[in-house]
This record gives C-alpha cells, structure tokens and sequence, in this order.
C-alpha cells in the first residue's frame, strides 16, 4: 500500500507561483508513474502533469510553457512547480501514483487527498 501525502496549495494572485509537493510512502517498489490532476467545480477531473519512470512527461495544453514537473526519485517525491497562474487554474489538485505489481502487465493506482488552488483576479 502506498500513501500520498500533498503539500504547497493556497491562494494567489494572478501571475503568482505555487510549487505542490507530493511525497509518496508506503511499500513502494517500483513506480510507474507520479503526476498530478485537477478537478474544478462541476468539471471533471483532468490530467495536469505527469512524470513517467522513463523520463517521459505529459501536460495538458492549458499549462505547458508555465508548470514543471519533476521527481526526486529517491525521496519517491513530485513536484509541479506552477508559475504565471490564472484563474482558471483554480481547483483541488490530486497528487497520482502508479507502480507496477507484474512489470508491464498488472497496476496499482493511488491518489492524494487533494489540495486547494486558488488563483484570483
């Protein structure tokens, strides 16, 4: 079992920064993927970020040229480093966590509690 514990939400103006830290614990053995998603008020959730174990990343249009993500493998840690902030940005963000039970065949998916970001005008 794997836990995810978010940290770094808040309320900023527009244009700010925000850096959300997710730290992962538990028995991790070998992570697929970390990332980060978001659900606003009455829309769906939806990717924002994400790091695969392989270097890869994934970014939903709305915010590439202004978030980072980034691991530090050994801590099992992600960080979505989030500059030049819009109101639309504004949501509970969801810290995500694959690993593999059977390499390349069978996943386990957890998931944050989630943090508040709040962008205003």
């Amino acid at each position: 079992q794997v836990q995810l514990v978010e940290s770094g939400g808040g309320l900023v103006q527009t244009g700010e920064s925000l850096r959300l830290s997710c730290a992962a614990s538990g028995s991790i053995v070998s992570i697929n993927t970390m990332g980060w998603y978001r659900q606003a008020p009455g829309k769906q959730r939806e990717l924002v970020a994400t790091l695969t174990s392989d270097g890869s990343t994934n970014y939903v249009d709305s915010v590439k040229g202004r978030f980072t993500i980034s691991r530090d493998n050994a801590k099992n840690t992600v960080v979505l480093q989030m500059n030049s902030l819009k109101p639309e940005d504004t949501a509970v963000y969801y810290c995500y966590l694959d690993d593999w039970i059977v390499p390349g065949a069978l996943k386990n998916h957890y998931w944050g509690q989630g943090t508040q970001v709040t962008v205003s005008s």
